[in-house]
C-alpha cells in the first residue's frame, strides 16, 4: 500500500483536495498542465461569494502550498498512463520544459526585449504576449516560462546569452507511486466557434463571459478598463446572452448552473465602471440559487439594468463595430432586431477531461463528466463531476481528500 496521493489538476478544487490532504499527515503529488497552479478562478476579475479577486483566496493557498515539505508539484505535466489498483498505482506523468532557471528571476526586461508575440491564451486571445512571459503578478510557481516556438532567430540570439535560460533544456517522464487519486481537471469555457447563429467568435465586439472577466481584471491586459475589444471604445449598451449553447441538444444539453449569477456580476462590473451605460440581459430562466437571490434582487433593481425574456436567434456585425441581435421578447410576445455596442455571450462550463486523456478507467457520461471511480480508489472533485461555483468546487474538493485518505489507509 502507498500512502501518497496524486491530484490531478492545480485549480481550486485540486489544490483544496491536495491540502486538506497533506495538512492531515499524507504525502500528496498535484499534477497541473498549465505552467502556473490556479485554475480557472486565477482568469476571474472576482468570484463569489464575496467577490474577492482571485488573489485572496490563491495567494492563501499558495502559502500553505510553499509552506507544507508533503506537498511537491508538478506544472507543464499530464497523466500519461495509470497501472495497478486501489492502493497501490504506477501513474506515469510527461512533463514539458520550462527552461529557466529554479529560481524568482525577474525577466520582464528580458521579456520586453523580444521580438516574437504569441496569442496570450490566459486572456483568451484578446492580446498577444511574449515568448518568455509570467501570466499575472500573482502567479505560483514564482518563475516565467518559456516558449520556444514563439521566438524570432533574433530573439534565440539574445537569449543563448543569458545564463538564466536553458534553451537545451528537454521534456522528461517520471512514475509515481500512490495509493489514490483525485481528478480535478476542471472545466473549459464553450467554444465560441461551434455559435454558428451566435457569430462563431468572428464577430469581434461580442465576447464570450470569461473574455468579459479578463476585460474586467486589474491585472488583465487592459488594467481592468472596460472596452470594446474592436475599438478600445468605453461600451454605453452592453447585452448579456444567457444560454449560448447551453440547454440545448446540438451544443451542451444541460445548465451549467453559474452562468446567470456571472452575468448578473459582470453586469455590476460594467455599471461600476461606466455609471451611464445600459446593460440589457436576455434570458430564458434566470437561476440564482440558494444565497445568490439577495445578490440577482439587488442587480436587477438597478433602473439601467433590463431583463429580457426570449432567445437571441442571430447575431450580426454592424459596420461601426456595433452588433445587432436577432432577439424575442416571450413575455411580451415580439421579435425585432436590436443594437448594441458590446455582447457578452453566456457560454457554458464543459469539462476538460476528454476520453483520450481518461488514463484512470473512470465512466465519463455523454457530456464528459466523470460518474464513478470510487470503487477503485479514483475521486473527483470540482468541475470534473458537475458545473459548480467555486465555493461548491473547494467543499467538492474536501469530501475527495477525505475519501483518498480512507482508501490509503485501507478504509
Amino acid at each position: 500500500m502507498s500512502s501518497a496521493i496524486l491530484v490531478v489538476g492545480g485549480g481550486f478544487s485540486g489544490l483544496t483536495a491536495a491540502l486538506e490532504a497533506a495538512e492531515v499527515g499524507y504525502d500528496v503529488y498535484i499534477v497541473e498542465k498549465q505552467p502556473f497552479l490556479g485554475g480557472r478562478v486565477a482568469q476571474l476579475s472576482k468570484y463569489f461569494p464575496k467577490l474577492c479577486p482571485p488573489s485572496c483566496g490563491l495567494e492563501i493557498q499558495f502559502q500553505r502550498i510553499k509552506n507544507n515539505p508533503r506537498i511537491k508539484f508538478f506544472t507543464q505535466a499530464t497523466v500519461t498512463s495509470v497501472k495497478g489498483e486501489a492502493g497501490n498505482y504506477t501513474v506515469s506523468v510527461h512533463i514539458e520544459p520550462r527552461r529557466t532557471a529554479p529560481n524568482s528571476a525577474d525577466f520582464s526586461l528580458l521579456a520586453s526585449m523580444l521580438k516574437g508575440e504569441k496569442p496570450n491564451e490566459f486572456e483568451f486571445n484578446l492580446s498577444t504576449r511574449k515568448p518568455l512571459y509570467y501570466s499575472t503578478p500573482f502567479a505560483f510557481p514564482h518563475r516565467y516560462v518559456l516558449d520556444v516556438e514563439g521566438l524570432s532567430k533574433e530573439d534565440q540570439i539574445t537569449l543563448a546569452k543569458n545564463k538564466g535560460i536553458s534553451m537545451a533544456e528537454n521534456a522528461r517522464d517520471i512514475e509515481l507511486l500512490v495509493g489514490s487519486v483525485v481528478i480535478a481537471t476542471g472545466w473549459k469555457p464553450y467554444d465560441l466557434h461551434n455559435l454558428k447563429n451566435l457569430g462563431s467568435g468572428a464577430v469581434p465586439n461580442c465576447i464570450s463571459n470569461m473574455q468579459m472577466e479578463r476585460l474586467s481584471a486589474p491585472g488583465g491586459f487592459t488594467n481592468g478598463v472596460i472596452k470594446r475589444p474592436s475599438d478600445g471604445a468605453k461600451p454605453k449598451n452592453v447585452a448579456f446572452v444567457q444560454c449560448a449553447g447551453s440547454r440545448d441538444e446540438n451544443h451542451l444539453n444541460y445548465c451549467s448552473y453559474i452562468c446567470c449569477m456571472a452575468s448578473l456580476k459582470q453586469a455590476q462590473y460594467v455599471r461600476e465602471q461606466h455609471p451611464d451605460a445600459k446593460v440589457t440581459i436576455y434570458y430564458i430562466d434566470l437561476r440564482t440559487p440558494g444565497r445568490y437571490t439577495n445578490f440577482r434582487d439587488k442587480i436587477t433593481a438597478d433602473p439601467m439594468v433590463r431583463l429580457v425574456k426570449g432567445k437571441v436567434a442571430g447575431v450580426e456585425a454592424c459596420d461601426n463595430g456595433d452588433v445587432l441581435l436577432e432577439v424575442e421578447d416571450v413575455l411580451n410576445g415580439w421579435k425585432s432586431k436590436a443594437r448594441h455596442d458590446l455582447v457578452v455571450l453566456a457560454t457554458g462550463m464543459q469539462p476538460s477531461l476528454t476520453k483520450a486523456d481518461n488514463h484512470f478507467g473512470v465512466t465519463l457520461d455523454e457530456d464528459g463528466f466523470v460518474v464513478n471511480g470510487e470503487e477503485k480508489g479514483i475521486f473527483v472533485a470540482g468541475c470534473a463531476k458537475e458545473p459548480l461555483d467555486v465555493m461548491r468546487s473547494a467543499q467538492s474538493g474536501t469530501s475527495a481528500a477525505l475519501k483518498a485518505i480512507q482508501t490509503v489507509r485501507g478504509r
